[in-house]
């Protein structure tokens, strides 16, 4: 009987004094950049709306060079990529005051195969809260 006493008060010493082994969580060395959040945001409804093949919406997202520089064709190809289509958006970088890039990845279904497709997306601030894709991954 007193051995179980001894152990029981031990085991509860241990158990108490694990929270002190315990680390505190590192703080993140990188300082918050209220834009980086607002670029991604730009960068997955655009990615979504090649993913749901949603015209409209992601040509009002291009930027009007990045429009002229490629043909009406070629923009129907990219905005039809299957119905298997899906997007992996890494971290990204500021490159200037307003710009960022961003890798993906590009998951669609051709006829004869799945295929993926690595490229970079650049977003940029127009305005306030504007931001558009500079060229078509």
């Amino acid at each position: 009987m007193r051995f179980r006493v001894i152990f029981t008060i031990l085991l509860c010493c241990f158990v108490s004094s694990g929270s002190s082994f315990a680390r505190p969580a590192k703080n993140s060395a990188r300082p918050l950049d209220p834009s980086y959040s607002l670029a991604l945001a730009a960068a997955n409804r655009f990615l979504h709306a090649w993913q749901t093949q949603d015209h409209e919406t992601g040509i009002m997202m291009l930027a009007d060079a990045a429009r002229q520089r490629v043909s009406a064709e070629h923009l129907q190809e990219f905005f039809s990529p299957g119905p298997e289509a899906a997007f992996e958006i890494q971290h990204g970088k500021r490159v200037n005051g307003g710009e960022y890039v961003f890798p993906v990845v590009l998951f669609g279904v051709s006829e004869q195969k799945a295929r993926s497709h690595a490229c970079q997306i650049v977003i940029t601030r127009t305005g306030k809260d504007e931001w558009v894709v500079q060229k078509l991954p």
